[in-house]
């Protein structure tokens, strides 16, 4: 998407580039974007309803934080050319998989996998590997310097706030049952919470309040409309990644994740001997042409060699599935 040139246009482009985050939560709350935003609120709702169906949006609703709700991790695939589409296909049909892409490198194959807990993703990850022949490596988050705070589409780059941190808190079979409802997204309707609510036996202003709870503590990351990056037209992202010692990483984390282009940055378990990089930085950008420049600045500022992994197709990308809805 480039700048807006029409009316139609500027409406469309303020809804998904102001409203990534700090959703309202009160009961109508497209009807308050639709203020904010001088339209009405079944405007708002056909567009979003429009956006969605041609895949601009994944969804309207909660991005949780790393580790704290169920379990997950990124994992790797080291699959022969000749097999990948059909080890994809594998993979991208399991309901834990929520992002899954093809990169550049020997391990060529990259998906994010979740799970109730612990002992749930390493049985999927070890199901994925007895079912494909391709056994994963599975490279958890240990630190997070930023993660999924919003993207800016005007200039291409992260919405720059101070990350909340959360740890994993307990969930109760209530917590499950409506974190598995979020999952999906928000129904695009004039009083969602009312409907999800209903759904499960909740007043409205006790779910309500349960997300504020939730989006105070940290525990959910932000609320909001979910872009695609890529059918918005920043259609080259590399994952770029450091091999950093131990007792400097949280400073260089810390300084690549203020930078310009870095969406993502975050260290995570290294695999041994198959895998040896712990920090990690996502940089997307429209062409590969203005992402090298970004992955160039980052190694001379990070001090120490990098491998860039350019996606070269994705397989699936929907929102984490931590539960199941029964």
């Amino acid at each position: 998407m480039n700048a807006p040139t029409s009316a139609a246009q500027t409406l469309e482009f303020r809804l998904l580039n102001e409203f990534q985050r700090d959703f309202p939560l009160v009961p109508r709350p497209f009807a308050e974007i639709a203020a904010r935003l001088c339209s009405d609120e079944d405007t708002v709702l056909k567009l979003l309803r429009h956006l969605r169906d041609d895949g601009t949006i994944s969804r309207v609703g909660a991005v949780f934080a790393p580790r704290a709700v169920g379990a997950s991790t990124l994992a790797a695939m080291a699959v022969p050319k000749e097999r990948l589409d059909a080890v994809a296909a594998l993979v991208s049909a399991r309901p834990g998989v929520n992002h899954n892409y093809e990169r550049e490198h020997r391990y060529n194959l990259w998906f994010v996998a979740t799970a109730p807990d612990e002992t749930a993703l390493a049985a999927l990850l070890g199901e994925l590997g007895e079912a494909t022949g391709c056994p994963p490596i599975a490279l958890p988050l240990v630190e997070e310097y930023h993660i999924d705070l919003g993207f800016d589409l005007l200039h291409g780059g992260k919405v720059r706030q101070v990350a909340r941190r959360c740890e994993r808190r307990p969930t109760g079979p209530a917590d499950r049952r409506l974190i598995a409802a979020l999952q999906p997204g928000l129904p695009l309707v004039p009083r969602p919470f009312a409907e999800l609510a209903a759904q499960l036996g909740l007043a409205e202003s006790a779910l309500v309040g349960r997300l504020a709870e939730w989006l105070a503590e940290g525990c959910i990351k932000r609320f909001g409309v979910v872009v695609r990056h890529h059918e918005l037209g920043f259609r080259a992202n590399a994952m770029v990644v450091f091999d950093i010692p131990d007792d400097e990483v949280d400073v260089i984390g810390q300084r690549l994740a203020g930078e310009a282009g870095v969406t993502l940055c975050y260290r995570r378990e290294r695999h041994l001997p198959q895998w040896r990089y712990n920090l990690f930085c996502m940089v997307h950008g429209r062409t590969r042409e203005a992402v090298v420049p970004v992955i160039e600045r980052l190694a001379r500022l990070a001090g120490y060699p990098c491998e860039a992994l350019f996606s070269l197709r994705r397989f699936k990308q929907c929102g984490a599935r931590y539960f199941d809805a029964s």
